[in-house]
């Protein structure tokens, strides 16, 4: 069922929620992130000191991070690139081509991968439709870029719905 790719294995408030050691004994080797909204907000250019911290403890932990943005190149490099950090731009989620290339690049398996993103219909569910454990974040600002505005719209119908029927005990912020 659709509904069903949509469901995150997991919902925490923010990727400082995510316990790196769990991952570790689940034997998670890497991490697929998106950027906007889910690391920084869509119009911060680089990262704070807290994801900087965040992307070190992963490091600590032997798990890589990709980032796999829908964004443009130069708004994904210029914020991936002072960091060292492997990105993948204009990857069009929710499709395969740049979760399965980000999974080549880091030389990991689906099963040792796990996909944050703030957003259902690209996150989620681009990274169900492969199998991946997938972990919804709250969007970092409460404003959007105009292409993103339609599919908050979309996900609210889409989490009231699964919150009615008791497929989800908890509730995005509006």
């Amino acid at each position: 069922m659709f509904l069903e790719k949509l469901m995150p294995s997991q919902f925490v408030e923010s990727i400082h929620h995510i316990d790196i050691d769990q991952l570790k004994r689940n034997n998670i080797r890497a991490v697929i992130t998106d950027l906007d909204n889910t690391l920084v907000e869509w119009d911060r250019p680089h990262a704070t000191e807290e994801v900087i911290n965040w992307l070190a403890r992963m490091h600590e932990a032997g798990i890589q991070v990709t980032v796999v943005s829908n964004n443009n190149k130069e708004r994904v490099d210029r914020f991936c690139a002072p960091l060292n950090l492997g990105f993948i731009y204009a990857a069009k989620k929710p499709t395969n081509r740049a979760f399965l290339q980000a999974v080549r690049q880091m030389n990991v398996t689906i099963a040792e991968t796990v996909v944050i993103g703030d957003q259902l219909f690209t996150d989620v569910l681009g990274g169900n439709r492969l199998g991946f454990h997938t972990i919804l974040v709250v969007p970092v600002a409460q404003t959007d870029g105009f292409w993103t505005r339609f599919n908050r719209q979309m996900e609210r119908v889409a989490l009231i719905w699964m919150e009615r029927k008791g497929m989800v005990s908890w509730r995005r912020k509006a």
